[in-house]
């Protein structure tokens, strides 16, 4: 069995990656209020700061900060993901024997991508790359056009301009 490290930093700030088990779905979109209600039920139970966040049809990517002396995303990543299978309706799929065997859904692929922020202008490529990846990916021509994104509740704040339309980051964001 392979075993995964995770980073431990505690308090920090980190960059997510969580896809749907089946590329191609809209399920995330199309199931929205499910998936703003577990997030909003897990936040409730162990904080965490969403700075950006956009839901995309079949992926997700966030950025978080935990709180002090924390350093457990995966308890909270594991929440999220299971209050939603539980909550959505899909249809049957046939589940391969590793996911029977460790009795997983068919909705979530099994693993997500993190990664640490380690300075600011890391912390700003991240957030911009969730503000611009509804662009990246064709579903609209103009971020501020897609509904699903942090980047509306960031204009309503005044920390970026409602025109913003900044380069879509290039790197290895879990894609």
């Amino acid at each position: 069995m392979s075993w995964y490290r995770r980073s431990s930093v505690k308090g920090g700030s980190f960059f997510f990656t969580v896809n749907l088990a089946q590329r191609g779905s809209d399920l995330l979109v199309r199931e929205i209020e499910h998936l703003r209600d577990v997030v909003a039920e897990t936040r409730l139970v162990r904080p965490f700061e969403i700075n950006a966040m956009v839901i995309l049809p079949d992926h997700l990517h966030a950025v978080w900060t935990l709180p002090p002396g924390d350093a457990d995303f995966s308890t909270r990543w594991a929440a999220i993901k299971a209050q939603f299978t539980r909550r959505v309706r899909v249809h049957p799929a046939r589940r391969s024997q590793s996911k029977i065997r460790r009795q997983e859904g068919k909705v979530w692929q099994r693993r997500f991508w993190e990664h640490c922020i380690r300075d600011e202008a890391d912390y700003r490529a991240h957030v911009e790359y969730c503000w611009g990846n509804p662009v990246k990916h064709g579903l609209v021509d103009r971020v501020v056009d897609w509904p699903f994104s942090s980047i509306h509740r960031d204009i309503r704040a005044g920390r970026v301009a409602p025109e913003w339309t900044g380069q879509v980051t290039q790197g290895d964001f879990g894609e």
